[in-house]
């Protein structure tokens, strides 16, 4: 059986920090990305990335160009097109699937940097419209929008962020949120509130997205002001976007460490979970609010060091 010392699942900013890290400090590594490439949830980035220090990229994929490369350079060691289907925590034990054949690796030390993953809807003929890729982002495809009718189900800044960027591409927006209250920050529900271009909709849940091929409209459950009757109705669109927000991927740890209600990994100031032969680091354990390149970036960093100072012990 294989071993290592401290094994990283996932190849976003936050695995790819911590194993440049354990690299420069002489710590056995090994990465595994279940994806065909590193880096994340950096290619879901279409906007210029301005705030990341010494590093100022037009977006996502032009970073994780050079975090590749960084890391490339310094010779990690690393594997991807790399499932891993179970971690046994006793036994310190991690199994995986390559190219349909299934190895098991074992670990000292195990860092989970698995990110996150957007909510979804869960509503009929959702699954069927990501499957047909028929999956968005306001910033890139406003020219593929341009003169549809476009439905954005959320109530954050980027649902908000969404909506401004397509009112001057889209015939119709409609902005769509099952509250009265918005998470989006104020300037943000200002300008849209006040844009005639665009609808919104709040009291308001999809509860089912039709069409064969394409999308053709959405179901509506509508609240009334005084929350006693609702209305149904279908909406003709062209396309949904939805920002839900995000939530961790944490399916592999559930209840092996201790986990907050929101579903993030519990961790202590060095990342360590209740585990204390496992860590957290990334969107795992971070709540989204706090959540950035930067700070993936830097806890992996403090992990790498942490483990350091516990493997020369």
């Amino acid at each position: 059986m294989r071993h290592v010392d401290v094994l990283i699942i996932g190849g976003g900013p936050a695995g790819i920090s911590a194993a440049i890290w354990c690299k420069r400090l002489g710590i056995d590594c090994l990465l595994l990305e279940e994806q065909s490439q590193l880096g994340g949830q950096l290619f879901n980035i279409f906007n210029e990335i301005i705030d990341y220090p010494g590093m100022r990229t037009k977006n996502g994929i032009e970073m994780q160009r050079e975090m590749v490369k960084h890391f490339v350079e310094m010779d990690c060691l690393y594997e991807v097109n790399t499932k891993v289907l179970f971690i046994d925590e006793r036994s310190k034990t991690v199994k995986v699937k390559k190219q349909a054949k299934e190895q098991e690796i074992c670990y000292t030390y195990l860092i989970l940097a698995t990110g996150s993953s957007q909510r979804k809807l869960g509503v009929p003929g959702e699954q069927q419209m990501i499957d047909r890729g028929e999956v968005y982002s306001a910033s890139a495809d406003g020219e593929r929008l341009k003169g549809k009718t476009v439905a954005i189900i959320g109530g954050g800044d980027r649902a908000f962020e969404g909506a401004h960027l397509l009112s001057s591409k889209a015939r119709e927006v409609y902005l769509i949120h099952r509250s009265t209250r918005f998470k989006a920050r104020e300037q943000y529900v200002e300008r849209i509130i006040s844009n005639p271009c665009i609808k919104v909709m709040t009291d308001t849940e999809v509860t089912a997205i039709h069409g064969d091929r394409h999308v053709t409209s959405i179901d509506l459950e509508s609240k009334n002001k005084e929350y006693k009757n609702k209305e149904y109705k279908n909406l003709l669109v062209d396309a949904v976007l939805i920002r839900l927000g995000v939530a961790p991927n944490v399916d592999l740890i559930k209840g092996k460490v201790a986990t907050a209600q929101n579903g993030l990994i519990v961790t202590d100031d060095v990342h360590q979970s209740s585990n204390p032969f496992i860590y957290a680091i990334g969107d795992s354990c971070t709540t989204p609010l706090f959540s950035s390149i930067s700070s993936s970036a830097g806890q992996g960093a403090i992990v790498a060091k942490q483990l350091s100072s516990m493997l020369n012990i």
